[in-house]
């Protein structure tokens, strides 16, 4: 299947690739022949990540490319732009694929939300979307290069869910900010979209309680959680030129889960 897909020589960075579904991204793309930029806030997570992607020094996989890790506190904007700068003089080119993935939860019932809480998610899950985006898209206007942009929102963006008022807003902010940046980057030959998963088995999903877990599992049509990997094979599609001219679109990825 990874020989389909037609990624070439691209250039990734995928955010929040420390653990998930950002972990599994990376190990798509870069399956598909892609270097990886793999950033995290974790740093430690994200040499884990390069480690199996293949290369030098890689524990698994065959060598594809140069692949590297970057330590990056996506929500702080001197940390966006230095981490595209990082990304560039390591790698000779800006990224020609943004995948951002970064994101956190502070869950808590609306009437007890605390402004700490809400601003702490909003920070990393929408505006740290905003800063990676336009660096990654003011280094590619400049460069004149097209790219592809995918941004991981949430089926929770468009649905909503109890005790998540900041982690929706955010995932809804993702959605708008997409469509917004198709329209203004389309004629630079830039590419926008997002990827909205249901309920996957990733670290975030193995905090809630087992009866939590039971009754949403119940709710999907499937018959089941998705695994990370669902989710990278939508974003490898949107990553290539076989996605070419679908710009602007959230793909759900919820196994029927809310349709």
């Amino acid at each position: 299947m990874a020989s389909q897909l037609r990624l070439g020589s691209a250039l990734a960075l995928v955010t929040g690739a420390g653990s998930g579904i950002g972990r599994a991204i990376s190990v798509r793309l870069a399956r598909e022949g892609a270097a990886v930029a793999a950033c995290d806030l974790d740093g430690a997570a994200a040499e884990k990540t390069v480690r199996l992607l293949g290369g030098p020094g890689s524990e698994e996989g065959a060598p594809r490319g140069a692949h590297a890790a970057f330590q990056t506190d996506v929500s702080e904007a001197g940390a966006a732009r230095r981490l595209l700068e990082q990304v560039q003089a390591r790698l000779s080119r800006p990224p020609s694929v943004v995948v951002s993935c970064a994101g956190i939860t502070r869950d808590e019932f609306l009437l007890h939300m605390s402004e700490d809480d809400w601003d702490k998610v909003i920070a990393v899950n929408l505006k740290g979307i905003f800063l990676v985006t336009q660096a990654a898209a003011q280094a590619l206007v400049s460069n004149g290069c097209h790219g592809s942009i995918i941004n991981i929102s949430s089926i929770v963006g468009k649905v909503g869910n109890v005790g998540q008022t900041n982690y929706a807003a955010s995932k809804a902010g993702v959605i708008g900010l997409t469509q917004t940046i198709a329209r203004e980057l389309g004629r630079h030959g830039i590419r926008c979209n997002s990827v909205l998963p249901g309920f996957i088995a990733t670290p975030m999903t193995q905090k809630m309680p087992q009866k939590v877990l039971d009754k949403v599992t119940g709710m999907i049509p499937m018959g089941h959680m998705g695994d990370p990997e669902d989710v990278a094979d939508v974003v490898a599609f949107l990553a290539s030129e076989d996605s070419g001219y679908i710009t602007g679109a959230s793909v759900e990825v919820t196994g029927g889960l809310f349709m």
